[in-house]
């Protein structure tokens, strides 16, 4: 009968005909792909947690705000770590944003087009440079600019500021927080203006025009229409820049000082939790110094973990508050 239901076609036979189409197939391959990204973030965690049993057991949550760390009397604390790891993470972002931002709306909106794609392949080339690099690049580029030229300026001009001026007091030796910070800057300006150029490059022509078309002017047109229906993603790659600030090893330990010690000045030498490990693994000899080492590894992993879930939220909030203009 014409009008008749179809018939539900079930059990063994529908399975083994899927399984024959390749959809049963490709389902259960990307679905053991998927497990296995969460078996391999699970079992990092466990090694971590159970690795650092010592530690915790010793130090409970005050490994978190202690600021001593003394190897000799096995005594650890992870602020200094903390501390250094947000400061140069935040400072290399305020420096960061604003020019990759700059540069990817030049590329994206009022370069010419091959100009574009010719400094978008040497800005990839930036982003594929090895770490160790970059370090070197700071000790022999930015650590002279900075004791020589940056760290003077800064002092004539903000350092009499009552609240900015405390961040440039003290000897400025060229090794410290600031300069780790505009090493880690120019390490993530290559991902902000990579990221955001292709998605500022997808947003649909018709948005521009009828901005121009309403008498904006190209500034006009780019600043309120395009930018902020591109701002989703340009968060997204601003994390993604943060991601990369807060876990980088070689390039900061070659610049920042490696003092354990929490100081406001920026000229002032410091520590991150990345550099630590990385200096100091290899010479833990007592098992309490090596969960507090683990333990610290634990703590970036979680610092990470919350910091790229706040972002996630908050683009979340954007584009239901909305992303893109109406």
């Amino acid at each position: 009968m014409d009008g008749a239901a179809p018939r539900h076609v079930g059990g063994p036979r529908s399975f083994v005909a899927r399984l024959r189409d390749g959809d049963e197939v490709a389902h259960l391959i990307t679905l053991v792909f998927a497990a296995v990204i969460l078996l391999i973030t699970s079992m990092l965690v466990y090694e971590l947690w159970v690795s650092s049993h010592l530690s915790r057991a010793q130090f409970g949550w005050n490994f978190l705000w202690t600021q001593t760390w003394d190897p000799i009397f096995d005594h650890y604390g992870a602020a200094p770590f903390i501390y250094g790891t947000l400061v140069t993470s935040i400072v290399s972002l305020i420096i960061a944003v604003p020019l990759g931002l700059a540069a990817a709306v030049y590329l994206a909106e009022l370069a010419p087009r091959n100009m574009s794609d010719s400094i978008a392949f040497l800005i990839d080339l930036l982003a594929a440079v090895p770490s160790v690099i970059y370090g070197l690049l700071g000790i022999f580029v930015v650590v002279p600019v900075v004791r020589t030229t940056i760290g003077p300026m800064l002092i004539n001009t903000v350092g009499n500021v009552p609240v900015i001026g405390r961040l440039f007091k003290g000897p400025n030796y060229g090794v410290g927080f600031l300069t780790a910070s505009i090493v880690l800057a120019i390490m993530i300006v290559p991902f902000i203006i990579s990221v955001s150029r292709e998605v500022l490059l997808t947003v649909p022509r018709e948005q521009r025009e009828a901005a121009l078309a309403m008498g904006a002017t190209r500034w006009e047109a780019t600043w309120k229409v395009v930018v902020p229906w591109a701002r989703t993603g340009i968060m997204g790659s601003i994390f993604l820049a943060l991601a990369r600030a807060l876990g980088e090893t070689m390039a900061v330990t070659m610049v920042i000082g490696n003092d354990p010690k929490i100081r406001e000045s920026l000229f002032a030498s410091g520590y991150t939790i990345a550099a630590v490990i990385a200096n100091e693994f290899t010479e833990a000899t007592g098992d309490l110094y090596l969960s507090a080492l683990i333990e610290l590894g634990l703590v970036l992993f979680l610092m990470t973990f919350i910091l790229n879930g706040l972002a996630r939220i908050l683009i979340v909030a954007t584009e239901r508050g909305g992303g893109r203009p109406s």
